[in-house]
């Protein structure tokens, strides 16, 4: 199968550097959320400024330099889907990123899981294509090795709870069959989502620091879908708080 054909050959046809080259000065840390109405409050609540731009095809991605006292973090929207989240990443990587902490919305699998409560994924289920291109096939990629515990750490430091499990990535969200939701639960998931098992794959193999992250919004059952608080616009404040968390952990994370 072609999924199964990894090259390990790290010079490609187009690679990043063909495209961009390193800025000055660049933020080592940078943070990232998919949800636009969410990105959008947090920067109107800093000083921040415009310090990169990419592209992925037929869209625009803007990077920008949020200013906390005397440092710098960089922050930008992710777009949704692998393929696209991937290849804006490695645009960053090639600015100069070393560390990103990524956060959005996941499905639950679970009722019990309360929404906007945040799930850090520890491996994910390999359901779709642009992983495979980064590490070679298998079931299921790990996910924040080195920043789980650092991570659980700061959200105790705050009493923030969460729950720690394995998530399902798929690349088509309307092909989330029953059947196939049984067996992934069977496996261990207690969410899904669409980026991470790809982004963790990248993170593996050009070498950059991960934290990844969720807040719950819809949940996935046998019975009948809850859209919950997946619209970008349901608990605005509770996903602020979510995105001041992963904020201040970037802060607290670039500190020497």
């Amino acid at each position: 199968m072609l999924l199964t054909e990894f090259d390990d050959n790290r010079q490609a046809i187009i690679n990043p550097q063909d495209l961009h080259e390193p800025i000055e000065g660049f933020p080592k840390v940078v943070i990232s959320c998919f949800s636009r109405v969410t990105f959008a409050r947090l920067l109107e609540n800093y000083d921040h400024e415009v310090i990169a731009r990419t592209s992925m095809a037929n869209f625009e991605v803007v990077v920008y330099g949020i200013t906390i006292g005397d440092q710098q973090i960089g922050a930008f929207n992710a777009p949704v889907g692998a393929a696209s989240c991937v290849g804006i990443i490695e645009d960053l990587i090639q600015f100069g990123m070393e560390k990103l902490v990524l956060f959005g919305t996941c499905g639950v699998l679970d009722r019990d899981i309360e929404a906007t409560s945040i799930i850090i994924p520890t491996a994910a289920l390999r359901d779709e294509g642009t992983s495979y291109h980064y590490l070679p096939a298998s079931d299921e990629v790990e996910v924040n090795k080195k920043t789980l515990p650092l991570f659980q750490a700061f959200l105790e430091s705050h009493k923030v709870s969460y729950q720690s499990g394995k998530v399902w990535t798929t690349d088509a969200p309307y092909r989330e069959t029953i059947d196939k939701m049984k067996r992934r639960k069977e496996a261990g998931a207690i969410c899904v989502d669409m980026e991470c098992s790809a982004v963790a794959a990248l993170a593996a193999y050009r070498g950059f620091e991960l934290c990844y992250f969720f807040y719950a919004a819809d949940h996935l059952s046998e019975e009948k879908w809850d859209i919950r608080t997946l619209s970008s616009h349901e608990d605005l404040d509770e996903k602020d708080k979510v995105a001041l968390l992963a904020l201040e952990f970037a802060c607290d994370w670039s500190t020497p």
